[in-house]
């Protein structure tokens, strides 16, 4: 009794303060107590004794209590039953129909009405407690201290399973996202495996002092790539060794001893896979080291450089190819002038001289062997590819039979020729006669491979744009013609000699080796290719591919003759200038011969200087065209500065027109070596320009 008397004296002589609301909020994390009473000095006495407990929220009325509940979450209301306007009992009421508040413990603050009817209302509207006044501090800072405690822990264990969900959604998350990475290292460990096995391409692991050299670990396709198993060869690890090529095993052995040292290898060689047929590898590797510092093992590849090495070989050779056709072509420009010198001399004599019978035989038979050095030079360029081609339509069937009658004396009785498909091929688009001197020398060399006779098979077929694939032909259609025998065959390492020039497998005297040479330049110049498969024992099949004829009858070239001697020309005054003295000398003695009168110089910028100077009274120029100081075409090109309406030879040792470049259309070229007649009608056709 004394204690509350005092306790209400203390109320009673506490000044009131202004209206205010207060709230302590030091820490957001500390429980808050919604502290509702109309009276400003219960107010003040509840935050006295609770201050230290929570964060204590005042509230005046009950619409201010409801704005507090609607913006906060509180650990305890206390809340004063009797206030103007909304009492305790209304506010009690709205706070549990909200969901977010429903739980929210009420504490009844009351003056009066301790009667069990109105504590039973209180209850029921959702009082957990009855404090009455005056306010005993330790009553109620106990019970505060209660209901502040488990809102703490009600936090806590929210903050914890929070927490805990957290924690099991990361988990969650990173158990997801290492399933899909595994998921994805797997797909990518197959893809890589995938790409691995298409590829030509072992990954290997070796022991550092493994003897004899087998590897621990094979990634890859070895079987397609060996033909062995790893556990074949790891059944006899000889294996590798001993399928060496006999030429590379001494260096790659070296090789091996040396990585040792280096810890490096690097080194192609030639192994012989399971078919017996050999490969070529690059062999490459590095070393590993040890988990205790010393030499480890060996991590390499094994690549298959087989077909890469076949295009590398080819390139090599169709390069070297080219550089003998273009030594060929300048070599047999210069046989074209000794020739021309020697053909034209011969038949000068023939024309002036009166001969006796032992004369003309000697002088037969030095033209017979000018005319077989002509035929060698056309072989020369038939090989490089230089000579003058007139490609027409041709019938396979007739040429069969005209080849046939012509070689049936010549192959003799021990040999059988044999003609298949004829009938049925399309007709091919090249020079009938080349193509007639190419199946001799192929037939003809078939025969040499027979020594016991035999049988030759000359087979036509048509090929579709798919076929030629093979030679690295252009697309289109190809008429094949095959030459079979069943002869001793050539040896795999000569195959790729055989069509180079002057290469023969005969014996000395019995070949010139220009045969397949002439055949292959002959073939590529036309279109098409040269394909020759060979077994040591069995025989050798030579193909030619040739392009189809179109079908435009129109496209019929007509073959070039010699021109007929015809009437007798006027004399010309023809100015004659080439740098070769006894091709000069011969052409000039021929000029004379048909009645021309000539007056010839070895350099053509003398020519350039008489017609600039006014000497311009030449019916025709004839000129050759390759010279040291100024060419024919330049030559032609000044003179016509001079002289526009001059008329003009061009004489030349290459075998090809059309490799002359910058000649008027005008003027016609004659090639060496040339006889009088073929001179005489070149000069015919020119004197027409006159």
């Amino acid at each position: 009794m004394i204690v509350r008397t005092m306790r209400a004296r203390l109320m009673e002589m506490t000044p009131a303060p202004k209206p205010r609301m207060r709230a302590i909020r030091s820490d957001p994390d500390r429980a808050r107590v919604l502290v509702v009473d109309d009276d400003e000095r219960n107010l003040l006495a509840i935050r006295t004794v609770l201050e230290d407990v929570a964060d204590i929220v005042e509230a005046r009325s009950g619409e201010e209590a409801l704005r507090h509940v609607l913006k906060h979450e509180f650990a305890v209301i206390l809340l004063d039953v009797y206030m103007p306007g909304m009492d305790g009992y209304e506010v009690a009421q709205i706070v549990r129909g909200r969901e977010q508040s429903k739980r929210t413990p009420i504490v009844f603050l009351s003056a009066v009405n301790k009667e069990t009817e109105h504590l039973i209302r209180g209850y029921s509207m959702g009082a957990v407690d009855y404090v009455f006044k005056p306010v005993e501090p330790v009553v109620l800072r106990s019970k505060v201290a209660v209901f502040v405690d488990l809102y703490r822990m009600r936090r806590e264990i929210q903050h914890k399973a929070r927490e805990q969900e957290e924690l099991l959604e990361a988990n969650l998350k990173t158990t997801g996202e290492l399933m899909r990475a595994e998921q994805e290292l797997r797909i990518a460990e197959q893809r890589q495996a995938a790409i691995i096995n298409s590829l030509p391409i072992v990954l290997y692991l070796e022991p550092f002092d493994r003897t004899p050299r087998w590897p621990a670990f094979i990634s890859g396709d070895l079987k397609a790539i060996t033909g062995f198993t790893i556990e074949q060869i790891a059944a006899d690890p000889h294996i590798w060794q001993d399928r060496l090529h006999p030429e590379d095993r001494e260096r790659v052995l070296a090789c091996l001893e040396e990585r040792k040292t280096t810890g490096r290898l690097s080194i192609e060689y030639r192994w012989r896979a399971g078919d017996d047929g050999y490969r070529h590898f690059l062999d490459q590797a590095v070393l590993l080291p040890g988990e205790d510092g010393g030499p480890g093992e060996f991590a390499g590849t094994l690549l298959d450089v087989t077909e890469r090495k076949a295009l590398e070989t080819q390139l090599l050779q169709a390069h070297k190819m080219d550089a003998i056709g273009k030594l060929v072509g300048g070599v047999a420009h210069d046989f074209n002038n000794l020739l021309a010198a020697v053909l034209g001399g011969i038949g000068l004599i023939e024309r002036r001289l009166q001969l006796a019978d032992e004369q003309k035989k000697v002088l037969g038979m030095t033209r017979h062997a000018a005319e077989q050095g002509t035929e060698l030079v056309r072989r020369l360029l038939a090989f490089a590819r230089r000579q003058k081609l007139q490609p027409a339509p041709v019938a396979l069937k007739e040429l069969s039979i005209r080849l046939n009658e012509l070689l049936a004396h010549t192959l003799g009785g021990l040999v059988e020729t044999r003609w298949d498909g004829m009938d049925q091929s399309w007709r091919a688009f090249v020079d009938e006669t080349q193509l007639e001197l190419a199946l001799m020398n192929l037939i003809i060399n078939a025969r040499d491979a027979m020594a016991e006779g035999g049988t030759i098979t000359i087979t036509a077929a048509n090929r579709g744009p798919a076929d030629a694939t093979a030679l690295s032909l252009p697309q289109g259609e190809y008429v094949t013609l095959s030459v079979s025998d069943t002869g001793e065959g050539i040896a795999p390492a000569m195959i790729e000699q055989v069509m180079e020039p002057f290469f023969t497998t005969k014996p000395i005297g019995k070949g010139t080796g220009l045969g397949l040479s002439m055949v292959y330049g002959f073939a590529r110049q036309s279109g098409g290719g040269v394909q020759i498969e060979s077994e040591v024992g069995q025989g050798t099949t030579v193909t030619i591919w040739l392009p189809r004829a179109p079908d435009q009858e129109g496209l019929l070239a007509a073959v070039a003759r010699d021109g007929a001697p015809g009437e007798p020309m006027r004399p010309l005054r023809i100015l004659l200038v080439d740098d070769h003295e006894g091709v000069r000398a011969m052409t000039s003695a021929m000029l004379s011969e048909l009645g021309h009168k000539v007056s010839s110089v070895r350099d053509g910028n003398s020519v350039v200087k008489r017609l600039k100077g006014g000497d311009r009274d030449w019916d025709l120029l004839i000129t050759d065209y390759a010279m040291p100081t100024i060419s024919g075409s330049e030559l032609l090109r000044k003179a016509r500065e001079h002289a526009p309406a001059l008329p003009a030879l061009l004489i030349t040792g290459y075998a090809d027109p059309d490799s002359i470049g910058s000649r008027p259309d005008d003027v016609e070229v004659l090639v060496k070596p040339f006889t009088i007649d073929q001179l005489r009608a070149a000069i015919g056709r020119c004197a027409g320009l006159c």
